[in-house]
C-alpha cells in the first residue's frame, strides 16, 4: 500500500537529469596516471550541485493512506498541512511533527480543492498556545475516575477539543466533485456549512474575512464563478443560483417559515469550466482560470464607499495560448496560480535567509500562474486614480504580465516563485529522454476521480530563471506508481519558515526543542482527544437518508491516543522556503541545502580540497547529532514566553549548549578536517601531483603519527623536496620520531648541500640526533667527494662550504664550540666565528693560530694588494678581542708577538695594529667604561707597549709616523741609538731633535733644524725650551748673516733675551727685509710686557689696602668676654654661706657664651679643659667680677687674660718689649700697693695713649695660648 512506503534518503527521493559530460581535464606535468582513476568519476567531479535537497514524508502520513486511500487535494497554510483524498476524508496535520490533528469525511467522493481562510494563518505564539493547551490525564487517571452519565446518544460522536488560538482558529473549505462545498471551523466542529452546487466543483477559494462576511467563491465543471455568502450552519443546503430559488428562499425568509440559507451570485459564466480560484493574499482580488484564459477580479474588500460599484469587476484576461495542442487539450489542462509574498522568498545571493516582513498592504501584488505548457510572472495593481486626459477618473486595477515561459517538453503539474529571479516548476514531462514524445496510453474512465495512466514519466523540479529562461537546476523525482498518474495528480504548496530572530533556545538541541514547542500543541490535542468525526456520512439505506440528511454528523474513526511521537524531520525545521510536493501515494518534502549538504556533495564527488577549505571557513558545518526524544515523552508546557513561529522552527545547530558540547564541537571539527584533508592529500598523491601534496600536508596534518606516515611516503617516493618544507618544526604533543628529521637531514647530506643548511638554520636540533647527524656530514667529508678544490655549478668548493658550516653548527649544538670556531676559521667565516669567541670566550683557544685568527676576514688577495686602512678596518674587530685578552692575562701579549714577528713582513702590519690598539687602550669594551678605567687600560696597555719598545719605534716608524712622535716623547723603554739611528735613516729631523735633546746635544740639534728645516720658529722654540744662554748664542751667531733669521728673531725672540743684545749684534750694513716691523714690534712687546706689569702691581696694591682696611677694622674692634657677678648670701643656721639659687641660672648663661664650638674654654697650656671656664682667666684661672678692677687683656681670639698674668708668661726676644713688660709690672705693682684702683680713668688722654703703647709693645706676639697651639701644629 501506497501508506507504507518507508521514507527514503535524498539519493532515493530524486536523481539528476543525465548530461554529456565534457572532456577530462589533463592531468599535471609532473604527475603520473592513477590506475585506480576511473572515468566515473571524472564525471562526478563534472556534476553540478543540485540546488534543492528532498526528504520523503511519506512514511509519516501513514494516516492518510491508510485503507488504500489517496490524496486528491494539498495545502500548506501556517503550521499546518491540510489533505483531501478520494475517498472524500481531510486530514488535517501539525508541522514540523507532522501529528493529526483532525480528521474528518466531508466528501463522498474525490476532493478537488482545498482553501484556508485567514491565509496565511496567523502564526502560533508561546504565550498564547500555552494559556490554551490541553491538559494531559494519563490513563490510571481516566480508569480510576467514576464514569460520568451520558450526555448524548450513542450515535452522537464525540469530537476533538482543539486549543482555541490564532493559530487554530482557521476554516478549512473543500470541494469536490460530489457537487459540495464544506466548510468547516478547525476549533468549533459546530461551526460547519455543506453547500450542494449539483455540478461537479473543481476550485474554491474562501474570503480572507471569511469568520465574518461567511463568503466564498467556487467554480467548476458548469463554468460559473460563484460567490457564496451567508448559509446555514450545521447542515446541508442548496445553491440558489437560479432567481426562482432566491425568490422563493426570500419570500420563506419573511414569512419566518425558513432559515437563512445563504446568498449565491454568479460573478461569470460561459466560458468553460473553472479550474483553480485563488484569492490574493491582500484580499482585494481573486485570479480563476477557466478554458478560455486567466481572468483576475476586484473583490469587494478594502474598497472604498465611493468605488463600491467596481466590486467583484474584471480587471484583466489573458487568453490561454493557442499553439500546439491547445485546442484539444488546453481545456483538460488543469491550471496553477499561487500568489507570492516577496518577503516570504529565499535570496538569489548565498547566505542565511532573512525575513523582511510581508507585502500583503503593498499595492502590487505578484501572481505566478502556471497552465499546460506556459507560465506567467504577472503584476497585479489596485486601484488608481487617472493622470493626463483620464484625470478625475479612477481605475480598479491593472495586470501587467511581467514574465511568460513556455515549456515544449512538459506539462505544469505546480509552480512557486523559489527567489525574485528563479521559478520553481513540478514538471509532468510529455518528452522521454531521448526527446521523443510519449504515445498517449487509452486511459480508463477515472474512478473516484483517480486517473490511471500506463506510461506516465517520473515528475521533474525545475528551477528556472525567469529572466534568462535557463534552467537552473533540474531534479527527477523518484514517485511511487508514477506511471498510472497524471499531470492534474500532482501539487505543490509553499511554506516560509522566518529566520530566528529573537533569543535562541539554548540548553537544548533543535530536535528538542522542537518536541517540546508549541507546534506540538495540536499533535497533543490529537492524542488526547477523538479526531477522527465525520461531518457527512453516506447513509446506509434510504431510511438511514431521510433520518440523517447530508451535513449531519455521524461516526468517525477516533485516531489512539497512545501513539508516540515521531521523529521531526531537520528540513522541516531549518529557516527558510519549504516545498511541499504530493502525489496520491507520496508526500515529498525539498528545502535549500546547507553547507552541510555542500560538504556531503563535495566528499561524495571527491571535491576534498573545497571540502575542506568550507569546514575550516565554516566550523559549525560538521554539526554534532543532538540528543533526540525517546518515543514516550510527553510534550510539556514551553517555559520561555514571547517565543514566536521563528522560534520553533529556528535551527539552533550552532549554538553551543555547555562548555562539554563546545569541546565535543571543536574535537569533531579538527577530527574531521584532518580526515578530509588526508583524503585531499591522497587523491594529490594519487594523481602525481606532488608539490601542491606536500603544501597541503603542512595545512591538513596536525597529528605526529599521521605526519610520519605521510613523511615516509614521500620519501619511499623520492620526493624529499616536496614535504620537506612543509615538515613541522614547531612542538606539537606528541612530538615526531626523531628519525623522522634525521632521514630527511641524511638525504640533502649527500643530495642538497644548501638545503642541509638551511634546514639547519630552521630546524632546532632537539629535534633529531645530532650525533648521527655529524658523523654522516665527517663521513661526507673524509670521503674526499667535497672539498674545497672541487667544482659544483661553476663554484669552487660550494659544497664542501655547506657541509663544514653544517658541521659547525652541529658542533655549537654539541657543546663542541672550539671544534666549530675550527669550522669557521677554516671557512673563513668571520661573523660567526666572532660571535662564538664572544659568547663562549674562546680567544685563548687560538693562541696558537694568531695569524689565521686576524686574518677571517682578509682574503689572500686583499693580503697582497690591500691597502694598510682596509687591512686594519679588517682586521679590527680581531685585534680588538686580542688586545682585551691582553688586559686579562688570558693571551699574553708576549705569544701574539712573537708569533707575529715570525711570520714574515705580510704580517707586520698587524703587528703595528696590534701594539698601536695597546697603546692606545683600545679594547672591545672601551665604550662601556669610565675615563678612569680608560685612563687605567692605556696605562696599563702602554706597559705592554714598553715592553717591546725598539720594536715599536721600528713599527710605529714604518707605519705611523705621528705615533712615533708621541711614543718618543711618552717612553724611555727604547734604544735612544737604535731610535736615533732609525729616525736619521728615515729623515725624521722633528723626532731626531728630540732624540739629540734627550742625550744632551743641545747644539747639533740646534744645528740640524737651522741647516735641515731652516725653521726659524722651531729653533727659537727650542732654545726658549732648553733656557741655555749659550745655545741663544749660537742661535744668534749663526743668524747673523742670515737675514730671515734676524727676520724671524724680532718678530718671535719676545723678551726671552735682551732685545739691545740682539740689535747690536746685527751687522752694519745687511740688508734686511720688514727690519724696522720687526723692530716695532719687539718695541711693542717690551711695552706689553711692562703695561702688564704695571696692571699686576696696581692689582696687587688694591689687594694689599683692602688687606690693611681689614686688619684696622679688626683691631678696632672690641672683645667681648663674660664677667662673675656676685651671687647674694645668705646665712644659714648652722653657720655657713650659700649662694641665692635665683642668680645661678644666669651666671651659668652669661659663662655660656665664651664656649667654644665644642662647648669649652679654649686651654692654656698646662691647664685641663675644666679649668678654663667662660668668665675665667686663662692664665690663672681665677674668676672675673664685676668689681673686679685689675686690667684684662683680651684678643680676638676669645681668650681674657689679666694684665698682671699675660706679663709675667711673657715670652719675647725683643729687648724693647721686655723693657716695656717691666715697667708696667712695676707700675701695676705701685697701683696694687697703694690701693689707687682707679688710676686708669683719672689719667688724661696722653696718658692712657701712652699706657695702651706700654701694653702693646708688651704683649705685640699676641694670645700666649694660641701661639703655643700653632707652634705644637707647626
Amino acid at each position: 500500500m501506497a501508506g507504507e512506503s518507508e521514507e527514503g534518503d535524498q539519493d532515493d527521493i530524486f536523481k539528476r537529469r543525465p548530461e554529456t559530460p565534457p572532456n577530462p581535464p589533463p592531468l599535471p606535468q609532473n604527475a603520473s596516471p592513477d590506475p585506480n582513476h576511473t572515468a566515473e568519476e571524472d564525471d562526478g567531479e563534472d556534476e553540478d550541485e543540485p540546488k534543492l535537497k528532498y526528504t520523503r514524508l511519506t512514511s509519516m502520513l501513514s494516516p492518510v493512506y491508510r485503507n488504500g486511500d489517496a490524496t486528491s487535494a494539498f495545502m500548506v497554510a501556517g503550521d499546518k498541512m491540510i489533505m483531501g483524498t478520494h475517498n472524500g476524508s481531510v486530514h488535517v496535520l501539525t508541522i514540523p511533527s507532522f501529528q493529526s490533528l483532525r480528521h474528518y469525511r466531508a466528501h463522498t467522493a474525490s476532493i478537488t480543492s482545498v482553501s484556508v481562510s485567514p491565509f496565511p494563518p496567523p502564526l502560533p505564539s508561546a504565550r498564547s498556545e500555552a494559556a490554551t493547551k490541553p491538559r494531559v490525564t494519563s490513563p490510571e487517571s481516566r480508569r480510576s475516575a467514576p464514569m460520568a452519565p451520558p450526555t448524548s446518544s450513542p450515535r452522537t460522536p464525540r469530537h476533538a477539543q482543539i486549543p482555541t488560538t490564532p493559530s487554530n482558529s482557521i476554516y478549512i473549505a473543500t470541494a469536490s466533485i460530489d457537487g459540495h462545498v464544506c466548510v468547516q471551523s478547525l476549533v468549533d466542529p459546530k461551526d460547519v456549512m455543506l453547500r450542494n452546487f449539483a455540478r461537479p466543483i473543481q476550485a474554491v477559494a474562501l474570503s480572507p474575512e471569511y469568520k465574518s462576511d461567511r463568503s466564498f467563491v467556487s467554480g467548476g465543471l458548469a463554468g460559473q464563478l460563484i460567490l457564496t455568502s451567508g448559509g446555514r450552519l450545521g447542515a446541508s443546503s442548496n445553491a440558489n443560483t437560479n432567481s426562482a430559488a432566491a425568490a422563493a428562499s426570500g419570500w420563506l425568509g419573511s414569512l419566518g417559515i425558513g432559515s437563512n440559507p445563504g446568498k449565491d451570485a454568479v460573478l461569470h459564466s460561459g466560458e468553460g469550466s473553472i479550474s483553480t480560484i485563488k484569492w490574493s493574499l491582500s484580499g482585494k482580488f481573486v485570479v480563476w482560470i477557466n478554458e478560455h484564459g486567466i481572468k483576475i477580479m476586484r473583490t469587494n474588500l478594502k474598497l472604498d464607499s465611493l468605488d463600491s460599484e467596481r466590486a467583484w469587476k474584471t480587471i484583466g484576461h489573458i487568453d490561454r495560448p493557442k499553439h500546439g495542442n491547445w485546442e484539444d487539450l488546453g481545456g483538460g489542462w488543469k491550471g496553477r496560480a499561487d500568489w507570492v509574498n516577496t518577503d516570504w522568498l529565499e535570496s538569489d545571493e548565498e547566505g542565511p535567509v532573512v525575513q523582511n516582513g510581508t507585502n500583503a498592504k503593498h499595492s502590487v501584488e505578484k501572481l505566478v500562474v502556471g497552465w499546460g505548457d506556459t507560465a506567467w510572472v504577472l503584476l497585479v495593481k489596485s486601484e488608481r486614480a487617472g493622470v493626463g486626459k483620464d484625470a478625475g477618473e479612477r481605475f480598479s486595477g491593472s495586470v501587467d504580465i511581467v514574465h511568460k515561459l513556455f515549456f515544449d517538453d512538459c506539462i505544469l503539474s505546480g509552480l512557486a516563485l523559489y527567489t525574485p529571479s528563479l521559478l520553481l516548476i513540478l514538471a509532468y514531462r510529455t518528452k522521454d529522454d531521448d526527446d521523443k514524445p510519449i504515445a498517449p496510453s487509452l486511459e480508463t474512465t477515472p474512478r473516484r476521480g483517480v486517473h490511471h495512466r500506463q506510461n506516465g514519466l517520473s515528475p521533474e523540479v525545475r528551477l528556472i530563471d525567469v529572466n534568462t529562461k535557463d534552467e537552473v537546476d533540474v531534479d527527477m523525482l523518484t514517485i511511487s506508481r508514477y506511471e498510472s498518474l497524471a499531470a492534474a495528480d500532482y501539487h505543490i504548496s509553499t511554506l516560509y519558515v522566518p529566520a530566528n530572530q529573537g533569543p535562541l533556545q539554548t540548553q537544548r538541541g533543535a530536535l528538542g526543542a522542537i518536541s517540546g514547542s508549541l507546534w506540538d500543541a495540536g499533535a497533543s490535542a490529537g492524542r488526547v482527544f477523538s479526531s477522527g468525526a465525520s461531518i457527512f456520512s453516506l447513509p446506509s439505506s434510504e431510511k438511514d437518508k431521510a433520518s440523517t440528511p447530508p451535513g449531519s454528523t455521524g461516526s468517525g474513526k477516533v485516531a489512539p491516543s497512545t501513539r508516540a511521537l515521531k521523529e521531526v524531520p531537520v528540513a522541516a525545521i531549518r529557516p527558510g522556503l519549504k516545498i511541499f510536493l504530493a502525489s496520491p501515494y507520496d508526500s515529498i518534502l525539498a528545502i535549500k541545502r546547507d553547507l552541510s549538504d555542500h560538504l556531503s556533495f563535495l566528499l561524495d564527488h571527491r571535491k576534498y580540497q573545497r571540502a575542506w577549505e568550507l569546514i575550516n571557513e565554516h566550523p559549525e558545518v560538521v554539526a554534532i547529532a543532538p540528543d533526540r526524544p525517546s518515543g514516550d515523552e510527553t510534550p510539556t508546557t514551553p517555559s520561555k514566553k514571547g517565543q514566536s513561529l521563528a522560534d520553533f522552527l529556528a535551527d539552533d545547530s550552532a549554538s553551543q549548549t555547555t562548555l562539554s558540547m563546545n569541546k565535543a564541537h571543536n574535537s569533531a571539527v579538527s577530527k574531521e578536517k584532518r580526515r578530509v584533508g588526508e583524503l585531499w592529500l591522497q587523491q594529490l598523491v594519487s594523481a602525481g601531483d606532488w608539490v601542491t601534496a606536500g603544501r597541503v600536508a603542512g595545512q591538513v596534518l596536525g597529528t605526529s603519527s599521521r605526519w610520519e606516515h605521510w613523511v615516509l611516503t614521500f620519501a619511499h617516493a623520492g620526493r624529499f623536496d616536496e614535504i620537506t618544507p612543509h615538515i613541522p618544526s614547531y612542538d606539537i604533543h606528541p612530538a615526531l620520531p626523531s628519525d623522522v628529521y634525521t632521514v630527511v637531514l641524511g638525504h640533502y647530506i649527500h643530495h642538497d648541500q644548501s638545503r642541509l643548511r638551511d634546514l639547519l638554520d630552521i630546524w632546532d636540533p632537539d629535534l633529531f640526533d645530532s650525533k648521527s647527524v655529524i658523523s654522516a656530514i665527517e663521513s661526507q667529508l673524509d670521503s674526499g667527494l667535497a672539498t674545497e678544490e672541487t667544482v659544483e655549478d661553476g663554484e669552487k668548493g660550494r659544497d664542501w662550504r655547506f657541509l663544514l658550516s653544517s658541521l659547525a653548527r652541529l658542533y655549537v649544538a654539541s657543546g663542541r664550540q672550539k671544534d666549530a670556531l675550527k669550522c669557521y676559521i677554516q671557512l673563513q667565516d668571520a661573523d660567526a666565528a666572532m660571535a662564538l669567541i664572544r659568547d663562549y670566550h674562546l680567544v685563548g683557544a687560538l693562541s696558537d693560530d694568531i695569524q689565521g685568527f686576524l686574518l677571517l676576514r682578509i682574503s689572500k688577495e686583499q693580503l697582497s694588494a690591500g691597502h694598510l686602512s682596509e687591512l686594519e678596518e679588517l682586521s679590527s674587530e680581531a685585534v680588538r678581542l686580542l688586545v682585551d685578552e691582553a688586559y686579562q692575562g688570558i693571551v699574553p701579549s708576549d705569544t701574539v708577538v712573537d708569533q707575529l714577528q715570525t711570520k714574515g713582513p705580510k704580517i707586520q702590519p698587524f703587528l703595528y695594529f696590534y701594539l698601536k690598539a695597546l697603546w692606545k687602550g683600545g679594547g672591545s669594551e672601551k665604550g662601556t667604561k669610565t675615563s678612569r678605567m680608560r685612563d687605567r687600560v692605556a696605562i696599563e696597555g702602554q706597559s705592554f707597549v714598553e715592553e717591546f719598545g725598539d720594536l715599536a719605534v721600528e713599527l710605529f716608524a714604518e707605519y705611523d709616523r705621528p705615533l712615533l712622535k708621541e711614543f718618543l716623547r711618552a717612553s724611555d723603554s727604547y734604544a735612544l741609538g737604535g731610535a736615533i739611528a732609525i729616525c736619521e735613516k728615515r729623515g725624521y729631523t722633528e723626532e731626531l731633535v728630540f732624540l739629540l735633546s734627550k742625550t744632551g746635544e743641545t747644539k747639533r740639534a740646534l744645528y740640524l733644524i737651522i741647516d735641515s728645516l731652516a725653521d726659524v720658529s722651531m729653533a727659537i722654540s727650542y732654545a726658549k725650551d732648553q733656557a741655555d744662554q749659550d745655545l741663544w748664542d749660537d742661535l744668534l751667531d749663526y743668524s747673523m748673516d742670515k737675514p730671515s733669521f734676524i727676520r724671524g728673531l724680532l718678530y718671535e725672540i719676545g723678551t726671552a733675551i735682551d732685545p739691545i743684545k740682539l740689535i747690536r749684534r746685527i751687522p752694519e750694513g745687511l740688508e734686511i727685509d720688514g727690519l724696522r716691523d720687526g723692530i716695532g714690534r719687539m718695541v711693542k712687546e717690551f711695552e706689553l710686557q711692562n703695561s702688564i706689569s704695571e696692571g699686576v702691581a696696581r692689582v696687587l696694591y688694591s689687594e694689599v689696602a683692602a688687606g690693611l682696611d681689614k686688619l684696622r677694622e679688626g683691631r678696632r674692634k672690641g672683645v667681648k668676654f663674660d664677667i662673675e657677678y656676685e651671687l647674694p648670701q645668705i646665712l644659714e643656721p648652722d653657720g655657713e654661706i650659700e649662694t641665692s639659687a635665683e642668680a645661678q641660672p644666669q651666671l651659668e648663661s652669661d659663662a655660656s657664651n665664651n664656649l667654644d664650638d665644642a662647648g669649652e674654654l679654649p686651654m692654656s697650656p698646662g691647664r685641663s679643659p675644666k679649668e678654663a671656664k667662660a668668665g675665667h682667666c686663662v692664665e690663672c684661672g681665677r674668676v672675673f667680677h664685676e668689681d673686679d678692677y685689675e686690667t684684662l687683656l683680651g684678643f680676638a681670639c676669645g681668650h681674657v687674660y689679666h694684665l698682671s698674668c699675660m706679663l709675667k708668661t711673657f715670652p719675647s726676644s725683643n729687648p724693647d718689649s721686655i723693657a716695656a713688660a717691666e715697667r708696667l709690672q712695676a707700675r701695676l705693682a705701685v697701683d696694687a700697693a697703694t690701693g689707687n684702683e682707679f688710676i686708669e680713668s683719672t689719667r688724661s688722654v696722653g696718658a692712657k695713649v701712652a699706657h695702651a703703647h706700654i701694653i702693646r709693645a708688651a704683649v705685640q706676639n699676641g694670645c700666649t695660648l694660641c701661639r703655643a697651639v700653632d707652634d705644637d701644629d707647626g
